[in-house]
């Protein structure tokens, strides 16, 4: 299925947000990172509580904003707040889910996970160090490829991104060239290539532009038959992006190691660990001016850890481990002035 216009793509989301809107709503907005998992979550609630979810998906910096700024009952990053932030914001922080960011190609004669890629050259792609498919650091990792001598076109996102802050954390993690001259946020002055709003508006770029290159949540890639890339990992093993992948990377993440549980995922160790996987982070305040509003959201949420881990799979995203929603809940009840307690 050919991908939809970025126009397109937002009336269906404002579609989504309206319908849901007319039951009693919840209102929230930021990462599209998880957005996938959250329209199919909140269609399953709907029909189960008859309960809506008004969800813009506008990018982890927008979510930001909007709950820091009280428009929202909640708010969705995939780049975590620090412990000081959070402190001195009045928010608590916890994972919902997590996924795999993989690069995403319009090559001709390419098939999906046919190219390897590894870090350092991906930087180097990213940086315009690397113009050419035919690169002798590309062929290099691809021996039995036939690559064209096109010239890279580069996508990148132009808002700002959660995705794009673990993609750079990824490549400043994998490259000091990346580090030093472009380093890790949530929008970074890019060295090269045209900006897209959104993991949708990346993703339609790349589908209309030949020869291109990009990077977005791995179920954008599925959901579009988008030519993805295999990855080289930190161990030197050869990965495709699947679901077990992403739960390896993820395996050995010690979530209460970071304020708000907010633990990077990207470079793990591990044989058959995905180098670009990602959590994703709910903000809500811990004293709300509408506390049952903020009630109504956990009521969700809660739900969704319990019932929408199959869901999460079928999208090769990855449900938050038992032992975290258990820490999470406990969080909830000790911290967050809701209707309930």
């Amino acid at each position: 299925m050919r991908f939809m216009s970025y126009a397109a793509a937002v009336g269906l989301a404002a579609a989504f947000t309206i319908t849901a809107a007319q039951a009693a709503d919840i209102s929230g907005a930021g990462a599209t990172f998880p957005y996938p998992i959250y329209a199919k979550w909140a269609d399953a609630y709907k029909k189960e509580t008859g309960i809506g979810l008004n969800y813009q998906s506008i990018g982890s910096g927008g979510g930001i904003k909007q709950i820091k700024a009280a428009t929202v009952t909640f708010g969705a990053t995939d780049a975590p707040l620090t412990g000081d932030d959070l402190n001195s914001s009045g928010l608590a922080q916890f994972p919902m889910v997590m996924g795999g960011i993989v690069p995403v190609i319009n090559v001709e004669g390419i098939k999906p996970g046919e190219l390897v890629l590894d870090g350092p050259t991906v930087a180097k792609i990213f940086m315009g160090a690397i113009t050419k498919w035919d690169d002798e650091a590309i062929k290099k990792l691809n021996p039995d490829v036939k690559l064209p001598s096109s010239a890279i076109a580069v996508v990148h996102r132009s808002d700002g991104s959660g995705t794009t802050y673990n993609f750079t954390y990824y490549l400043s993690a994998v490259s000091e060239d990346w580090k030093t001259k472009v380093g890790t946020e949530k929008a970074v002055e890019w060295p090269v290539g045209i900006g897209a709003k959104g993991n949708e508006g990346v993703a339609n770029n790349v589908t209309q532009a030949k020869s291109s290159i990009g990077y977005v949540e791995y179920a954008y890639a599925k959901q579009n038959k988008m030519t993805y890339t295999k990855m080289v990992n930190k161990d030197g093993k050869t990965v495709e992006p699947t679901s077990a992948t992403f739960a390896a990377a993820a395996s050995h993440a010690d979530w209460l190691s970071v304020p708000g549980f907010g633990v990077i995922l990207a470079n793990q160790a591990g044989d058959d660990s995905w180098p670009m996987t990602a959590a994703t982070w709910i903000l809500v305040y811990k004293q709300p001016k509408t506390p049952a509003d903020t009630a109504e959201a956990l009521k969700f949420f809660a739900w969704a850890y319990k019932n929408g881990g199959k869901m999460a799979e079928e999208l090769d995203y990855v449900p938050m481990p038992d032992a975290v929603v258990t820490d999470v809940e406990k969080m909830w009840s000790a911290d967050i002035k809701t209707a309930m307690n």
